[in-house]
């Protein structure tokens, strides 16, 4: 998480001083989820021929790469290679993100909820090392701001790659032989569970994107806030996002899926209420706080429900389409935040965002029926 938060606070201004266009400052930023979606099919695949420790080593070890890439980017006032860094990390997100999946896989179902939660919550880590290392990192390195910064980052990855392959988890069947008895993904789509899973995760994360993407715009270059207002607000946003994990999974256990999602979308209107009210600092972390709460209901939520949609043998497909619907609909507003702020504002961004929260509560009303 410390590196796809010190991206997420020092995306939008690099990109601003670096771009061609002052629409392209948050690109940086989209290209972070889009090679989350990029990457999620691929990691699925890894983590399926050689393992779920090794899998995650290979994951670390893209994001290093990507950490040092900005480090040159950086120096070579690069905005196409800070891009390429951007994805690079992104991918490396793609396999984080199946640490989930292997928790739920640990557990029992009763206990999927929970065991997501706790997983998440150790993100709350990377949430405050994140923009820390952003605020403070700006001069450690003479020649280039900021390169400090992710040649700290890329010394997590390191870290984290070293950690994980001491996991002892068994290697997955082969192929060939968990494919036996495995329903075509079309059958499982009709899942009316299912589909509440996908679409209530993607609604979730398109909005929190697409909202993300723009505030620290907003905050440092439109209202001129200073560096470290926005990466404090940046850290709220991700502290809100993480810190209700260690409360979520007791809630699904004790509320179920369905009601805890659509208090997510309930939070998600809240954050937009808060911008709407003004934009002094305090306007902007609460609506990032409620934002990043909001998230995590409904993608702890979808994740606990997607669990319990497909077998064993069919869950690399399923957690690959399905990681690849949420980041692909996530990368869409990501690439579509910068250019809305850019051209119509913040109180824009704030509207578009409308329709989603409107679709995930139809959507969880819909799949109401077991």
């Amino acid at each position: 998480m410390t590196g796809g938060a010190a991206l997420i606070t020092l995306g939008g201004i690099v990109g601003r001083e670096f771009a061609p266009a002052p629409a392209l400052a948050t690109l940086p930023l989209s290209l972070l989820v889009v090679g989350v979606a990029m990457a999620a099919v691929f990691a699925a695949w890894t983590m399926a021929r050689i393992g779920r420790a090794r899998g995650f080593a290979c994951g670390a070890a893209i994001g290093c790469a990507g950490a040092l890439c900005a480090v040159v980017a950086l120096y070579a006032e690069s905005f196409i290679l800070f891009c390429g860094a951007a994805v690079l990390i992104g991918a490396a997100n793609a396999f984080a993100q199946q640490y989930r999946f292997a928790a739920v896989e640990s557990v029992s179902a009763a206990s999927a909820g929970l065991a997501v939660s706790i997983t998440l919550a150790g993100s709350l880590v990377g949430a405050v090392l994140g923009p820390e290392l952003a605020a403070r990192g700006e001069y450690w390195l003479e020649g280039a701001r900021f390169s400090g910064t992710f040649l700290a980052v890329a010394g997590c990855y390191l870290f984290a790659g070293v950690l994980l392959l001491r996991l002892r988890i068994p290697l997955t069947p082969e192929p060939a032989a968990a494919a036996q008895g495995a329903r075509p993904l079309r059958e499982i789509a009709r899942n009316r569970v299912f589909v509440v899973a996908v679409l209530g995760a993607a609604a979730g994360y398109g909005v929190m994107t697409f909202v993300m993407t723009a505030a620290p715009l907003a905050m440092h270059v439109v209202d001129g806030y200073s560096l470290a207002h926005t990466a404090a607000v940046i850290q709220a946003h991700v502290l809100g996002m993480f810190a209700p994990s260690l409360v979520t999974g007791l809630l699904l256990a004790r509320f179920g899926c369905r009601p805890v999602m659509l208090a997510g979308a309930v939070f998600l209107g809240v954050s937009l209420a808060a911008g709407f009210a003004g934009r002094e600092v305090s306007h902007y972390g609460l609506s990032m706080i409620a934002l990043g709460v909001g998230w995590n209901f409904l993608f702890v939520g979808g994740t606990t429900l997607l669990g319990g949609t497909h077998g064993p043998q069919e869950r690399f497909r399923v957690q690959a389409f399905n990681d690849f619907t949420v980041f692909g609909i996530s990368a869409l507003g990501s690439l579509g935040a910068g250019a809305v702020m850019q051209l119509l504002g913040w109180n824009a961004v704030l509207w578009a965002s409308v329709p989603a929260i409107v679709l995930a509560i139809g959507v969880l009303a819909w799949g109401r029926r077991k």
